[in-house]
């Protein structure tokens, strides 16, 4: 999920090395601890590359507001944490115990690493090489044309950023990987509108056998051959 930055609480990335939620943490409800302690392994990860990112605190969610999003700023990654007065700030959580929710929170937040990845190598919208798109759209409402690409460049990257958090989840986590699919599954087949932008459908049924990701442990690079099919799927 990508959305445009506000103004709140900003903390670098950096204020993780020394423990998850340990700086700064006056400033943090319990809520947010959590979120972020879930969130360390791949926030430091990011950090490790490193990846120009901030996480920013909203001091109050909007009301359509995510938990987890991913904001650009002044040539920075910002990680956008919305859970302070948002009604729905577990709503993708809903019946999972308290003891399973770590490794789903966890890949949301590699999934929105992988937005920023993919702003700080350059590649915001942009197909890996070699890809040639097949067939053309046509309307007499030039409008509803750059409705189409938009959505379609949308649906592209969300369809890589859900193939990251899987590949992140095969490698941290093999054991819970069926389960961690199975949930994105669940969460991805509610679309009220057929291939709209988080419509990833398409990426997430060929992620179902866990191997088919690479075996490099990176999954930035892991997820690449499997988006790839998946464009040519949703072309």
């Amino acid at each position: 999920m990508i959305k445009s930055l506000i103004k709140a609480a900003v903390f670098s990335a950096a204020f993780l090395a020394a423990g998850a939620a340990s700086a700064a943490s006056s400033d943090l409800t319990a809520l947010e601890k959590r979120w972020l302690v879930a969130a360390y392994p791949v926030l430091e990860y990011a950090r490790g590359l490193p990846l120009p990112i901030d996480i920013v605190v909203q001091p109050q969610a909007g009301p359509d507001d995510v938990p987890l999003a991913m904001g650009f700023d002044g040539g920075r990654c910002k990680l956008v944490i919305s859970l302070r007065g948002n009604p729905d700030a577990e709503k993708q959580l809903a019946g999972v115990t308290p003891a399973e929710q770590g490794e789903l929170i966890e890949a949301m937040a590699a999934h929105e690493i992988a937005h920023c990845w993919r702003y700080a190598q350059g590649a915001w919208h942009a197909l890996p090489a070699g890809f040639v798109e097949v067939g053309e759209e046509t309307s007499a409402d030039p409008s509803l044309l750059a409705a189409s690409k938009e959505m379609r460049e949308m649906r592209r990257e969300e369809g890589y950023a859900d193939l990251v958090a899987l590949a992140w989840t095969r490698h941290s986590h093999p054991g819970d990987y069926a389960r961690v699919h199975a949930w994105l599954d669940k969460l991805r087949a509610v679309q009220p509108v057929a291939r709209s932008g988080h419509d990833t459908r398409v990426w997430v049924k060929l992620a179902a056998d866990g191997g088919r990701f690479g075996a490099a442990g990176q999954p930035f690079e892991d997820a690449a051959r499997l988006w790839k099919d998946g464009l040519v799927k949703d072309d």
